[in-house]
């Protein structure tokens, strides 16, 4: 669709206003009724998002040479994440713009790993759950990689048993999840960690959900099990910043357990008239503020605020469940962190979803099991009984014989 650039500049007040009523139809993520897309811990923790970007929204992380400031405040930020999942000494990584970049570059990593090191003399391939996010596909398409996804066992993790029995000699890499964003429960990665290891093949953790919520979930006394690189099969890890790490997007994180294996990452090219340029990750050119405001909202919230904002989505999490439950839903699996999932022996889940759009709800689905899907935020805690009264008035409607199902795809 072509459009003509406007012949006079426009004044900003007018466009402001322009861009206000245009949100208007959108989700109304500020009233807690979006549990998709963002992640809402406050106006404090907005306010210094806001802040923060803009203060170094100009500036480039390309440059480290010319902004050591952000070269200084990306080196803190992976470190802070490197200590929270207990990597090494000598591990390493990098800011990325999002979870499907972190692991295009961990698969990136993987495959010219194996490449140096292994024999590899067919097609190289990943071996993942079906639960393992759609950018794992996405990378091996990029890549010509093969993808065989094996189906999760009953209890929807990852069947390590199964995942093994696909493993041959161009494998490059393994996947798990924690958790997986379809079910939000945490694969057996220590088991994972074993296969990995005795086979000599790369472990991906993908914690793009889980890395900047589980270690404060843990921390504030849940059981949640070993998942990171205290488990020593693990290579490298996906972990966003800007889902519940609360800070702007896009940012997230690609870690790795030692600088060797992230020196498989760095692109460094001098064969052109432009001289030397070597990037970590697939961006040239990187927003500074996506940088300090990762790095404002770390140190603002420090350990005691993160703490204080998880316990509220699992406690958010925690309600959800007793409420659906007791409306005659199945919660899948065992759920530590902030997704919940549920699915409904008798009623079409994907025309009380419709309802609840209606009512303005703008939430997620699985497909597989059919089930609704929520991906909580701190604010969630304040609007638990409001949502569980519209899913009372849904589940009414649809057993009434109001059916109007959802048919357009979601994405996370």
């Amino acid at each position: 669709m072509l459009k003509e650039m406007p012949q006079n500049s426009r004044d900003w007040s007018e466009l402001k206003k322009e861009m206000i009523e245009r949100g208007d139809g959108d989700a109304k993520w500020r009233e807690g009724k979006t549990a998709i897309y963002v992640f809402n811990a406050g106006e404090d923790v907005a306010q210094v998002q806001k802040e923060a970007y803009a203060m170094y929204m100009s500036e480039n992380g390309l440059g480290p040479l010319a902004f050591p400031s952000l070269k200084q405040m990306e080196d803190e930020v992976v470190g802070m994440g490197l200590n929270l999942l207990h990597a090494p000494e000598d591990a390493a990584g990098n800011i990325t713009s999002g979870g499907t970049d972190s692991i295009n570059m961990a698969v990136k990593t993987a495959r010219d790993y194996a490449l140096a090191n292994k024999s590899i003399e067919g097609q190289p391939n990943i071996v993942a759950p079906y639960s393992a996010h759609p950018a794992f596909d996405k990378a091996a398409t990029m890549m010509s990689l093969e993808l065989r996804r094996i189906p999760c066992a009953d209890n929807l993790l990852a069947d390590v048993a199964a995942m093994e029995a696909a493993i041959d000699s161009n494998t490059i890499m393994l996947v798990g999840s924690a958790p997986s964003f379809p079910y939000g429960l945490i694969d057996p990665i220590g088991d994972l960690g074993e296969l990995a290891t005795r086979q000599d093949v790369w472990l991906h953790v993908d914690a793009c959900v889980g890395g900047y919520i589980a270690p404060f979930v843990r921390m504030n006394g849940a059981d949640v099990p070993p998942f990171d690189f205290e488990i020593s099969g693990v290579c490298s890890m996906s972990a966003d910043l800007h889902k519940y790490g609360f800070c702007a997007k896009g940012a997230s994180t690609v870690l790795f357990r030692s600088e060797a294996l992230r020196a498989h990452m760095i692109f460094d090219c001098d064969d052109w008239p432009g001289g030397r340029m070597v990037t970590p990750t697939l961006a040239g050119t990187r927003p500074g503020g996506a940088i300090s405001a990762a790095w404002a909202v770390m140190n603002y919230l420090g350990t005691e605020g993160y703490c204080a904002k998880h316990k509220q989505v699992t406690d958010a999490r925690e309600a959800i469940e007793n409420g659906v439950s007791q409306l005659g839903f199945h919660v899948l699996g065992e759920p530590m962190l902030g997704i919940v999932a549920f699915s409904h022996p008798e009623l079409d889940v994907f025309a009380i979803y419709k309802q609840l759009y209606n009512r303005g709800w703008f939430t997620s689905l699985t497909t597989d099991p059919k089930a609704l899907h929520l991906m909580l935020s701190p604010y969630h805690l304040q609007v638990t009984d409001i949502y569980l009264a519209d899913l009372r008035d849904a589940i009414e409607a649809v057993s009434a014989g109001d059916s109007d199902a959802v048919t357009e795809a979601r994405y996370s």
